[in-house]
């Protein structure tokens, strides 16, 4: 979820992000209970009561958006001693607003937590994902979802926690979906269980037929630049992009196998953070337009995201680097760049053809 004003004040790249942390159901309210919670929408206090946690004992603003309203929330019979929510609303439905991100999270922390090396000492290496509660339409219009209130900081800083935080991103991305049925992703395949958002652009994510190298380029080629490209309505780079790039896409992945990895999917500095669990500070990402995709794919806004040495070295500890990565850059930069033309007009167009005219310049070094 973005803030355009924050990215006006940055002059930057970049999307916004709040908190994180974040649902639906129905019962008769007292009088007194809605006049005591005015500002909270009676659909959240009767999904608070149903859901037997007791009654709301605060509700405060934490911010809002282009998309959507936040609150925190405190209740009498947390899940879990200290527990608060996360509740974000919008004036759209839960299909359109939150199921995606919902999931998302649910698929995030799945992977960030499942440990196929239990004998590995590395718990700082570990992602703080909220946990989703609820989601759902409200009776009056719109929606909302509930998640758990983190207490976010910023990114850890040093080397240990770059370090711990570049290996905590590469063991999502390792993890093996057929490994975590819990992940939505049983058979390997590159997609989503559904249609997302990326900011407050639709992101198309149909299931491949496979999970193979294959299979990622085309589902690439249609569902990620092409996609972009018919939003921008630009001839000139559709005529780039179908006659000098996508027919010879596949020469970049020349002697590389890739298989599909979760993927935060809109990875700046706005949504990284860190957030204490049990007394540790872990790194924490938030506000995901989550698909199943090339791992290399989740760097495509690494221009503002501000990853350092200690970040690779982490990260490159557990998932080196393949070969022709450099070549591949620009090809995933370019569906960010698109995205945020899209999303925002002035000079990203003219970034994404540069972009593209770079993959061209890597394509034709391979004739």
């Amino acid at each position: 979820i973005f803030s355009i004003n924050i990215i006006l004040l940055l002059l930057s790249c970049c999307f916004i992000s709040t908190t994180t942390s974040f649902v639906s159901s129905s019962r008769q309210l007292s009088r007194s209970t809605t006049k005591m919670y005015g500002a909270v929408n009676d659909a959240i206090v009767s999904w608070v009561l149903d859901a037997g946690y007791g009654e709301i004992t605060s509700s405060n603003s934490a911010g809002s958006s282009g998309w959507a309203s936040f609150q925190r929330i405190e209740v009498s019979q947390p899940p879990r001693p200290g527990l608060s929510f996360f509740v974000k609303t919008s004036t759209r439905t839960a299909k359109e607003m939150f199921e995606g991100e919902a999931l998302g999270l649910r698929a995030m922390l799945e992977c960030s937590t499942y440990n196929s090396n239990s004998e590995e000492d590395d718990s700082s290496a570990v992602l703080k994902i909220p946990e989703v509660f609820h989601w759902g339409d409200k009776p009056s219009g719109g929606s909302f979802l509930v998640m758990e209130y983190l207490n976010l900081g910023g990114r850890s800083g040093g080397k240990n926690g770059e370090y711990a935080f570049g290996r905590a991103m590469a063991k999502m991305h390792s993890t093996n979906p057929v490994d975590v049925p819990g992940a939505g992703n049983p058979e390997g395949k590159y997609g989503f269980n559904l249609e997302n958002t990326i900011g407050g652009t639709p992101q198309p994510n149909p299931w491949t037929e496979g999970g193979t190298t294959e299979d990622w380029i085309q589902f690439y080629s249609d569902e990620r630049i092409g996609h972009q490209l018919q939003l921008a309505g630009d001839t000139s780079l559709l005529k780039l992009w179908t006659n000098d790039v996508a027919p010879r896409l596949h020469l970049l992945f020349e002697g590389i196998t890739i298989r599909p990895s979760l993927l935060h999917g809109d990875l700046w500095s706005g949504n990284i953070g860190s957030a204490s669990d049990q007394g540790t500070s872990l790194p924490t990402i938030y506000d995901p337009a989550v698909y199943w995709g090339h791992h290399e794919a989740e760097w495509g806004m690494s221009w503002c995201a501000s990853f350092g040495g200690s970040f690779w070295d982490g990260y490159r500890s557990v998932l080196p680097e393949d070969k022709g990565f450099q070549d591949r850059k620009p090809l995933y930069d370019a569906y960010h760049q698109l995205n945020h033309y899209n999303l925002f007009g002035g000079g990203y167009l003219s970034s994404a053809k540069s972009e593209l005219q770079q993959v061209k310049r890597n394509l034709d070094k391979k004739k």
